[in-house]
């Protein structure tokens, strides 16, 4: 879903002497069939620094300080979100509510309509940040797969994902549910207003857009560049979406973590975030819009 709003295949091994002019000449055959560094990120050669860096260190010191200005302190203050809840003498975590997207000037709608929309662009700033870093470091958002270039392909592969993953997901947040290990997560409580189904999809495409291009794609090529094996790189990846969902319960954590496995996989293998830019703005979508129609309406969706 989304982080709280209140509240980084690669160490790979280098080849060796005599095997280095056959890397040289698979990169060279494979260039003209693939995009740039796909064969790269399977066949696991290691990369030198980018363009701009001295060192290591710099490196790391950027990619710190990236999350520290994003998802990292999103994580953070879920994690306090999470004590509280879970410390609250008043009721279990299924009798309290994760609010993601709620009214800020209720009785004022073009007011609360611009709000929401000074969210949406704020939240936005880490994925500008990340395009200037990789500017800086003579790449693009195009070096993560962020274009144009396979529409059909793209769709296609978040359609997919989608259907599967959202249902999955359902179904685990509702045995989170009815276990106590998940607050009740209710997706929005904006009014009935013109722009909210506008907003709530512009919302979902904010999420989608803002998460998987800094804790997918950014993170990982990141981390690929400093020389991580892809597992290990992988693992980090998945905490760190898990953290930031930790307001809505453990059960918001492992699943949330478990969507970061199957993503940021998906990723280390093809080298496009595109396809899954689309499908965590289509589970979002159909999650707040399906809300607005179904609460209240089915047995089996949690009453706030």
């Amino acid at each position: 879903m989304q982080p709280n709003r209140h509240s980084a295949r690669t160490a790979w091994d280098r080849p060796a002497p005599e095997n280095r002019g056959r890397v040289a000449l698979n990169e060279h055959a494979a260039g003209a069939s693939e995009e740039p560094g796909q064969e790269d990120r399977r066949a696991g050669v290691s990369h030198p620094l980018p363009a701009g860096f001295r060192s290591r260190r710099q490196l790391v010191a950027e990619v710190w300080i990236t999350f520290w200005l994003s998802l990292g302190t999103s994580g953070l203050y879920a994690a306090l979100s999470l004590v509280k809840s879970l410390t609250a003498s008043h009721a279990p975590l299924s009798h309290q509510l994760a609010v993601l997207e709620s009214p800020v000037a209720p009785e004022r709608s073009l007011l609360d309509l611009s709000y929401q929309l000074a969210g949406v662009l704020t939240a936005l700033a880490p994925v500008g940040l990340v395009a200037y870093l990789l500017g800086r470091s003579g790449e693009s958002l195009r070096t993560l797969g962020l274009d144009r270039r396979r529409p059909v392909s793209d769709w296609g592969w978040g359609a997919a994902l989608a259907a599967g993953v959202g249902g999955i997901g359902l179904v685990l947040y509702l045995a989170a549910f009815h276990a106590g290990v998940a607050l009740n997560v209710v997706p929005t409580t904006l009014p009935s207003a013109w722009w909210r189904l506008p907003v709530l999809v512009l919302q979902a495409f904010q999420n989608g857009l803002l998460e998987e291009v800094v804790v997918c794609g950014y993170l990982l090529h990141r981390l690929r560049q400093l020389g991580w094996r892809d597992d290990r790189a992988l693992v980090v990846s998945s905490l760190v979406r898990g953290s930031y969902h930790l307001y809505q319960g453990l059960g918001g954590f492992v699943g949330n973590a478990a969507m970061g496995l199957l993503f940021g996989r998906i990723f280390q293998r093809r080298g496009r975030v595109a396809p899954l830019v689309i499908a965590h703005t289509l589970i979002d979508a159909f999650a707040f819009v399906g809300y607005v129609y179904l609460a209240g309406k089915v047995a089996w969706l949690p009453k706030p």
